[in-house]
C-alpha cells in the first residue's frame, strides 16, 4: 500500500509556522466490532470531564488564534476539535455515528486535536492544504439539499484536483470524500500546533491505529509525520 502524503502550501507557514500533522493511511476490512467503537467514544468523553491533558485548553485556544489569522471567527466557525469538545462539556456525551467516525471523533475529543477522515477512493490527486482564491467549489448540504458554495478568498482549505474537501482548515468537511459505512480505503490526518507535545501527537496516532485494528482486523495501516512541506515515516 502506498502511503498518501499531503502537499502543504508554503504560505501555511506564515499562518502556523510550527504546524505538524500525522497522516494515517488505511486499507481496511469489514468492520467487526461496533460496540467497541461506541465504548471508545464514551471513554473519550469521560476522560475530558475527569482528567484532561494539562495542555489541551491551550491547544484549542491556539487553533482559535490561527483561525483569526485567516479571517475566520472561531466562536462562529471553530476548529473541529473545539466543536466536539464543547458539545461533550455541555451534554456530557457524544452520540454514536458510525464505528470509524466514532473512533476518530474519540481521538479528537480525548487529545484536543482536529482529526480529518477521508475516503481515499473518492480523492482525485493529492490532498493539499492551501489558501483559497475563492473560485474553488465545495459540496455541502443546505436546507436538506445538495449545494455548492465557494470558500472565502484567503481562507485555509484542504482540497484535491476537483475542489475543496474541507473548509476553514478543519471546520467543515465536504460530502464527496467523507467516510461512509462501506468505505474501506481511508486517509486520516491529525493536525497539531506547538501547544500539543509531539509525543502526545504520536500517542494519539498510535491509539487511533490500535482502535482501527480492533474494529477492522487484518487492516493494513501506515503512519507518516508531516512538518509543513516535508514528512517522515513513523
Amino acid at each position: 500500500m502506498v502511503t498518501l502524503l499531503p502537499s502543504i502550501d508554503s504560505r501555511i507557514s506564515d499562518i502556523a509556522p510550527e504546524f505538524k500533522a500525522l497522516c494515517i493511511t488505511v486499507k481496511g476490512t469489514e468492520v467487526q466490532d461496533v460496540t467497541y467503537a461506541k465504548d471508545v467514544l464514551k471513554e473519550a468523553c469521560a476522560s475530558i470531564l475527569e482528567s484532561d491533558f494539562c495542555w489541551a485548553e491551550s491547544h484549542i485556544n491556539a487553533w482559535g488564534d490561527v483561525f483569526r489569522q485567516f479571517g475566520s471567527k472561531p466562536n462562529r466557525t471553530p476548529c473541529s476539535a473545539a466543536a466536539l469538545r464543547k458539545r461533550v462539556l455541555k451534554d456530557g456525551a457524544m452520540p454514536s455515528i458510525d464505528p470509524i467516525v466514532d473512533i476518530y471523533n474519540a481521538i479528537s475529543i480525548r487529545y484536543a486535536i482536529p482529526v480529518g477522515g477521508e475516503d481515499m477512493d473518492s480523492y482525485q490527486g493529492t490532498p493539499t492544504l492551501t489558501i483559497a482564491d475563492g473560485t474553488e467549489s465545495f459540496d455541502t448540504m443546505k436546507n436538506g439539499e445538495a449545494s455548492i458554495e465557494n470558500p472565502d478568498v484567503g481562507e485555509v482549505i484542504w482540497r484535491d484536483e476537483v475542489g475543496v474537501t474541507c473548509r476553514r482548515w478543519n471546520w467543515r468537511q465536504g460530502i464527496r470524500t467523507r467516510i461512509e459505512p462501506n468505505t474501506r480505503n481511508m486517509w486520516f490526518i491529525l493536525e497539531s500546533l506547538p501547544e500539543m507535545p509531539l509525543e502526545s501527537l504520536q500517542k494519539a496516532g498510535d491509539e487511533m491505529v490500535k482502535h482501527l485494528q480492533v474494529i477492522m482486523p487484518g487492516s493494513v495501516i501506515e503512519q507518516s509525520l508531516v512538518f509543513t512541506s516535508k514528512s517522515i515515516e513513523v
